[in-house]
């Protein structure tokens, strides 16, 4: 089965409606996802900025962010020190080069909107 490494860039397309929602799900279906702990604070952060825009909206907000606990999203532990390594070695900050180090260790493909992680993506 092949592997998908999400990053928060894509879920948070797919959950909050977002633009290149649907080429993200075209790119998952079938797949199997992986991504590290770090998805779940970082989608919190999103819905937490999309509140504080959209305060009347507050509800249906929190129940998207909801449906991140329905997705089959395997939690992978990540090698800290080689994460930082990977960080300095691109640029990256250490939370991107976690996803980063896990596409690579999965032998899996990292799907992000992120331009410049897919930038440094494509040249390793």
């Amino acid at each position: 089965m092949r592997i998908c490494v999400v990053d928060a860039s894509a879920i948070s397309a797919l959950l909050f409606g977002e633009p290149r929602a649907e080429k993200v799900a075209d790119i998952l279906e079938g797949a199997r996802l992986a991504a590290p702990a770090l998805l779940w604070f970082e989608i919190a952060s999103v819905c937490l900025k999309k509140v504080a825009t959209h305060p009347s909206k507050e509800k249906e907000l929190f129940s998207v962010f909801g449906l991140l606990g329905r997705l089959a999203i395997d939690r992978v532990e990540v090698a800290h020190l080689e994460t930082i390594r990977l960080a300095q070695e691109t640029g990256l900050t250490t939370y991107d080069a976690s996803y980063l180090w896990m596409a690579k260790e999965l032998n899996g493909e990292l799907i992000t909107l992120d331009e410049k992680l897919a930038q440094v993506m494509d040249s390793m």
